[in-house]
């Protein structure tokens, strides 16, 4: 794998949380912020989908983003009077 260097801006308690991490998991700076990149991209490309899922939903079943704050609303009120 070929890499590229890039050069990236940190505030000092950033970089310093940073180094603390690295240090304590015996990796570099580079490798944690590599993973770290990773990671964020995974999740992001994760929650795409789902959103992508769900407004597939909305559109075969005609939801509306209003119709589904309704519903959890209504969820949380059961929720709640089932709690007490």
């Amino acid at each position: 794998m070929a890499l590229a260097t890039v050069n990236i801006s940190f505030n000092r308690e950033i970089l310093r949380q940073i180094d603390e991490v690295a240090k304590n998991e015996a990796r570099t700076r580079s490798e944690l912020i590599r993973e770290a990149a990773r990671i964020y991209i995974e999740r992001k490309k994760k929650w795409e989908s789902i959103f992508s899922y769900g407004e597939s939903l909305a559109l075969k079943y005609g939801f509306t983003e209003e119709d589904v704050n309704e519903e959890i609303k209504k969820y949380r009120k059961e929720k709640k009077q089932n709690a007490k």
